[in-house]
């Protein structure tokens, strides 16, 4: 179940991107054609690229493919690698929940006050701050997830490298 919720997620994000590149040429070409532009782009912009960003997160955990220093770490024994694998995700789990309290405050905020952007279309603010935190929570279960399944891996006296993402879910 999280798996296509995670390939929907990664699908909207798609479509953000997509839409990201829409409507930016759409602008310059009006700005370049006819001396006009699309209503509050910039802010449709800035919603957009949160999608883009946050959406992919959880897939991107279950992948094993956010940013690492391996320079030090291939050269520590397995052991201790496959610990600092652990540690890193209990790291970002603790670092994710703050991220997610102020996601879930900030959400809750501008919908409970019906927050909106000055400007010509007046878009609410709550579809971007919705997003973000659809985006933490969903990412958050699957590191969770990770650690509990990756500490039973070491228990069983299995390798965290050995496993493809695919089964470590």
């Amino acid at each position: 179940m999280l798996r296509r919720i995670e390939r929907l997620l990664v699908d909207l994000s798609i479509a953000a991107v997509l839409g990201l590149c829409a409507l930016i040429t759409a602008n310059v070409l009006l700005r370049a054609l006819f001396n006009a532009g699309i209503p509050d782009s910039t802010v449709l912009v800035a919603e957009l690229m949160v999608a883009a960003v946050v959406l992919p997160l959880a897939a991107t955990t279950t992948a094993r493919a956010h940013i690492a220093v391996e320079l030090v770490a291939n050269r520590l024994p397995p052991r201790v690698g496959d610990a600092l694998i652990v540690l890193g995700s209990v790291f970002g789990l603790i670092a994710l929940a703050p991220l997610i309290w102020a996601g879930w405050r900030e959400a809750t905020g501008v919908i409970e006050k019906g927050s909106f952007f000055y400007g010509e279309l007046q878009l609410p603010k709550w579809p971007g701050r919705v997003i973000f935190l659809i985006g933490m929570v969903i990412c958050w279960v699957r590191l969770a997830l990770m650690v509990v399944t990756d500490i039973r891996t070491l228990r069983a006296g299995g390798r965290l490298a050995d496993q493809h993402p695919e089964e470590a879910a």
